[in-house]
């Protein structure tokens, strides 16, 4: 997860509302932004909307980025919160059995002013998304279930196909509490539902003819299987980033190598391409992406960030799920129902 590029480039202004559009940003005024080569991966500090406006179109070959959907948490105040563990607007967790939790964004902190500048925001994101990817390039993109619409319905207006959900099995702390200051008088009311699952929209640039026709010509439009016998799924159980990688890059919302390496390896059906991540955060797309051999381009505006990432990718395409004690569900075969219960039951006190 990146960070929303006008809450630093504004001096600490947090309102989407005062996001300006591109129109105001001179590309010919703009410095080269910098970058840096790691393995077959660049990755860039900067702007990703300016860089989108300046690369050339169909040299994209697939997404997948967790955007930081304009929340307050991201501008230099909330950040030096979060890092002082303060909270602000995130939420500090207490710790369960010794083990210090992650702090999680409020995701109802935003007004109805600030999800239309957000909708805008990521309208002028998908249409220069658009120019820039292949025909039958997809588009994986993380969200919440309280902001979804908020960069879905963007991604089709800009004339996305909406392929599908890949859902995320995993349990959060996020929700189930009982009302604030009167937890004793109902205390057999739960506010929202306890998260147990992720949502990742998954969208389609539309393909130049039959599917076949455009994996011949730009080697996209379907998604990589799994083996032989076995097609993508867009069901995946996956606990929380654990300890051992967050030790490598210390991003708040860093996503698991056990759960990214699947979804970066179907982005590319014939491993062939480009991956790109506008919004790169501690570079787990990245990483996913050189564990696979793939070529790809991060971005990232936080200098702090991106210095995470440019540190860290190395390790975490080399890091091995599972020493660390991650729950990782075996893709060999469908999971029934009952053993999709068992894995949540498993992951309820994660």
């Amino acid at each position: 997860m990146g960070v929303a590029e006008p809450i630093v480039a504004f001096g600490g202004q947090t309102e989407w509302e005062k996001v300006p559009t591109l129109s105001s940003h001179s590309p010919s005024r703009q410095a080269r932004p910098h970058e840096e080569r790691v393995g077959k991966s660049t990755l860039v500090h900067g702007n990703c909307l300016e860089w989108l406006q300046c690369r050339e179109s169909n040299t994209i070959h697939a997404v997948v980025t967790d955007p930081p959907y304009g929340l307050r948490e991201y501008n230099e105040v909330e950040k030096a919160k979060l890092r002082a563990g303060k909270g602000g607007v995130w939420r500090i967790p207490p710790t369960f059995d010794g083990c210090r939790r992650m702090p999680l964004p409020r995701f109802t902190t935003l007004t109805k002013k600030e999800q239309l500048a957000m909708r805008d925001f990521f309208a002028e994101w998908a249409s220069l998304l658009f120019r820039v990817l292949v025909p039958g390039a997809h588009v994986f993109v993380a969200s919440n279930p309280l902001v979804s619409h908020l960069v879905y319905q963007p991604l089709m207006d800009a004339g996305f196909e909406k392929r599908g959900e890949i859902i995320r099995l995993v349990q959060t702390l996020r929700g189930g509490d009982r009302p604030k200051n009167a937890e004793e008088e109902f205390h057999d009311v739960t506010v929202m539902p306890r998260s147990a699952w992720e949502p990742w929209g998954l969208f389609r640039k539309p393909c130049e003819g039959l599917v076949q026709e455009n994996l011949r010509k730009w080697h996209t439009g379907g998604l990589r299987r799994e083996s032989e016998d076995r097609p993508f799924t867009d069901v995946i159980a996956c606990s929380p980033t654990r300890s051992p990688e967050r030790e490598i890059a210390n991003h708040p919302s860093l996503k698991p190598q056990a759960f990214m390496r699947q979804v970066v390896r179907a982005a590319l059906p014939l491993a062939k391409g480009i991956v790109l991540d506008p919004f790169m955060g501690g570079g787990s797309t990245i990483a996913a992406a050189e564990h696979h051999g793939y070529e790809s381009i991060g971005i990232e505006l936080d200098r702090s960030y991106f210095d995470v990432a440019l540190n860290a990718i190395p390790s975490l395409a080399n890091y091995v799920p599972g020493k660390g004690g991650e729950g990782i569900q075996e893709r060999q075969k469908p999971a029934s129902a009952c053993a999709v219960n068992e894995i949540v039951g498993q992951q309820l006190l994660f």
